[in-house]
């Protein structure tokens, strides 16, 4: 029987995750900026990768909004498709293929975003790119 509670547990756990991201997807795949915001928790932590003005750890919800805008506001960008929706007990992630626009330059970029979860909400968020070189380029 503890095997069977243990394993209803996992895939509750994964279920919760499931949830969120896919509630954040949906949001995004909208363009409904009020139902994104509405997605992160409080304490919500980005980490942005690189070697680029915006990279490092950017600890509350609104540090992570404001760097988010920034990103947006220097390159343009915009979601292309949600290429896949992943979720574990601990983790869930989005594979988001998003288009960058800056000095008549333009680039497509494959990204990998992996979520904690912590009341219903993404909690934490770690940015890989496909192409950090191409990424850091365009946020320089």
């Amino acid at each position: 029987m503890a095997n069977n509670r243990s394993e209803i547990e996992h895939q509750a756990a994964i279920e919760r995750t499931r949830l969120a991201v896919g509630r954040y997807a949906s949001a995004w795949l909208a363009g409904d900026r009020s139902a994104l915001a509405a997605c992160y928790h409080d304490d919500f932590t980005l980490h942005y990768f690189g070697r680029n003005p915006l990279a490092g750890d950017h600890a509350g919800k609104a540090a992570a909004l404001g760097v988010l805008a920034e990103v947006t506001r220097r390159t343009n960008r915009r979601l292309l498709a949600i290429v896949d929706v992943m979720a574990g007990p601990e983790r869930g992630a989005l594979l988001v293929r998003e288009r960058f626009e800056r000095d008549g330059k333009t680039a497509e970029v494959e990204r990998l975003l992996v979520y904690a979860v912590h009341d219903g909400l993404l909690s934490e968020c770690w940015v890989y790119d496909q192409d950090q070189a191409q990424v850091d380029a365009f946020l320089a």
